[in-house]
C-alpha cells in the first residue's frame, strides 16, 4: 500500500532534486555577471545575452522559492522562518541594480549550500570567502571604475582592495568614492569579521572537543583501575579465606 506524499516530504524532495541544478545556474550567474565587468568591450549580442541570463538564474531562484512556499505545511511560518529569502527575491524587483541581483543570488545560492548535509562547515566559510572576494572585487569595480576621482580602475586594484577590506587591514592606498562602493565596503568588513569569528569559533570547538575527548578517556581509564583494583581485592579476599588467614584490607 502506498502512503499519501505529505507536504514535508514533498519539499525535502523538492529540495534534494533542485539542489544541484540551481547550483550550477548561481555558477552560471557568476560568469554572466563577471563577464560585462572584466570585458566591458566585448560584443553587444555576449553583452546582452549575460544580462539575459542573470535576470533567468534569478528567475529561477524566485520560482524555487515560490515552489518551496507553496509545497511547505505552514506557509505563514515558512515565511516567518525565511524573511531574507523572500527580502533577496523581492530586492532586485525594487531596483534592478546588478549589485542587488548579486548580493540576492549570493544570499539564495549560499541557502540551497547550507541545506547539503555533506557540505562542511570548513568548506562553506572557504567558499564564502573566496566568493566574497571576487564578487566583491567585480561589484566595486563595476560602480567605482569610470567615477572621477577614483582610486580603483582595473580588476587587479579591486581584488586587492576587496582581500584588504574583508582582511581588515586597510592600507588605504585605495577606498571607494560612490555611496554603493562604500556600502559594499562596509559589508565586506562586516563579513569579513564574521567569517573570522566563524574560523575562530571552529578551532576553539575543536580544541574543547579534544580536551573533552582527553577527559573522558581518563575518567574511562581512572574508572577501569578502580574496577580491577576492586576485583584485585576480592580475589585476595577469596584467596585468604581459602588459608584461613585475615584478608588484607588495601591494596598498595
Amino acid at each position: 500500500m502506498t502512503l499519501p506524499m505529505t507536504a514535508s516530504t514533498a519539499l525535502a524532495r523538492w529540495e534534494r532534486r533542485t539542489q544541484g541544478p540551481l547550483l550550477a545556474l548561481a555558477v552560471l550567474f557568476a560568469i554572466a555577471y563577471a563577464i560585462p565587468i572584466v570585458a566591458p568591450r566585448a560584443p553587444q549580442d555576449l553583452l546582452t545575452a549575460c544580462h539575459v541570463a542573470n535576470w533567468a538564474v534569478w528567475g529561477a531562484f524566485a520560482a524555487d522559492y515560490l515552489v518551496r512556499l507553496w509545497l511547505a505545511e505552514d506557509r505563514l511560518r515558512f515565511i516567518r522562518g525565511n524573511p531574507l529569502a523572500l527580502l533577496a527575491v523581492v530586492l532586485p524587483l525594487a531596483q534592478p541594480l546588478r549589485l542587488l541581483k548579486l548580493v540576492s543570488m549570493l544570499f539564495l545560492a549560499g541557502q540551497r549550500a547550507r541545506m547539503a548535509s555533506q557540505v562542511r562547515v570548513t568548506t562553506y566559510v572557504a567558499g564564502s570567502c573566496l566568493g566574497l572576494l571576487v564578487f566583491g572585487a567585480l561589484a566595486v569595480l563595476e560602480v567605482e571604475r569610470d567615477e572621477p576621482g577614483a582610486s580603483i580602475h582595473t580588476l587587479g586594484d579591486a581584488v586587492w582592495w576587496a582581500f584588504t577590506t574583508m582582511t581588515t587591514v586597510g592600507y588605504g592606498d585605495m577606498a571607494p568614492t560612490t555611496g554603493l562602493g562604500r556600502m559594499l565596503a562596509v559589508g565586506l568588513m562586516l563579513s569579513g569579521i564574521a567569517l573570522l569569528g566563524v574560523v575562530t569559533a571552529n578551532i576553539a570547538a575543536w580544541f574543547i572537543a579534544r580536551f573533552e575527548k582527553d577527559d573522558v578517556e581518563e575518567r574511562r581509564q581512572t574508572e577501569a583501575i578502580r574496577e580491577l583494583t576492586e576485583e584485585v581485592r576480592a580475589l585476595r579476599g577469596e584467596l585468604a579465606a581459602l588459608k584461613g588467614t585475615p584478608a588484607p584490607q588495601s591494596v598498595e
